[in-house]
């Protein structure tokens, strides 16, 4: 696929600005919807258009009607587990009828390809294998889970009925620059701003529970890639699935661990009980992926430094 006009929803995100940015340097005109209720307009370079919206808003046709999009990148969602299981009829507003919202849109206005975020935590749920292949079964703990999983189920049924394209990208545990270390989710950020400002590591469980951490600048060349990726024509829903993780286990005692070496500050870790929904271990297999041409190309000690400097930076 030629460089075209994408819409990417949630694009002022964390992950959404870097995959923006990567549609950018390849030509691509880009678009980024946001609500700001977690983006940042200043994580947008200048030449993306940007505009303010919820993906439930029913002007959102005028969006498509407007912009003409040949791609949606869709990254806007509700991804607080904890949140989600709280109040699970919230999480199904926005990722549910949200996503259902966009696709209204899309099928009237002639889109080439959706491109869709799910999660390869959530939905494969505690594996009695690992890596986790993307064949694995599904076993969402939480509602989050379940919005993913069902979204990629409306995604194929909307293929069957109506041939729209789609791509979903099943993520590992995503850290970088712009992650906000005020939320839920992003470890990585939240131990790196509690190191700055000189509190405590607060780690649940013991500690030995293990996450695949993939670095955000791979992942947005992995959108990139199945952007313009020749897909199967088959009704399976994991033919058209790919993980996207680093392949590699890092246990939350050890990140600790790495991310006071980086800083060299000397913090207290402090342990809490576990978080209900929350996997013990998770790591993908992302052998389909890797065999389309992508891989992972920063370790996890470099992403980990680049993610460090950011934040003391953008702090001072």
């Amino acid at each position: 696929m030629s460089p075209g006009k994408v819409l990417v929803t949630g694009g002022a995100g964390f992950v959404g600005s870097h995959v923006c940015e990567a549609y950018l340097v390849q030509g691509w005109d880009v678009t980024a919807l946001d609500n700001l209720g977690t983006g940042r307009v200043g994580n947008l370079p200048r030449d993306v258009r940007f505009l303010e919206m919820d993906i439930r808003d029913e002007s959102l046709r005028r969006v498509f009607r407007d912009g003409r999009f040949d791609v949606v990148n869709h990254h806007a969602a509700q991804v607080d587990v904890r949140a989600s299981v709280t109040r699970p009829r919230h999480d199904a507003a926005v990722n549910i009828d949200g996503l259902l919202n966009l696709l209204e849109c899309a099928l009237e206005f002639g889109l080439e390809r959706f491109v869709f975020v799910s999660s390869g935590g959530a939905i494969y749920g505690e594996s009695a294998g690992r890596p986790i292949p993307r064949a694995a079964s599904k076993r969402p703990a939480s509602p989050y889970g379940v919005s993913k999983l069902a979204s990629e189920y409306y995604l194929r049924a909307f293929r069957e009925l109506s041939g729209l394209e789609y791509v979903a990208l099943r993520y590992a545990n995503v850290y970088g620059p712009r992650q906000d270390p005020h939320g839920e989710a992003g470890v990585v950020a939240i131990f790196a701003r509690r190191i700055l400002d000189g509190d405590r590591l607060v780690v649940f469980g013991d500690g030995e529970q293990t996450r695949d951490f993939v670095f955000v600048r791979d992942v947005a060349a992995a959108n990139l890639l199945l952007t313009d990726a020749d897909l199967p024509d088959s009704a399976r829903l994991d033919e058209v699935a790919f993980n996207v993780g680093s392949g590699d286990q890092t246990s939350i005692n050890t990140l600790a661990a790495a991310m006071i070496d980086i800083a060299g500050r000397a913090v207290e870790i402090v342990r809490e009980p576990a978080r209900p929904g929350d996997p013990m271990h998770n790591c993908l297999d992302c052998s389909e992926t890797r065999a389309l041409g992508w891989a992972p190309v920063h370790s996890l000690e470099a992403g980990l430094r680049e993610t460090w400097e950011f934040i003391a930076e953008e702090a001072a």
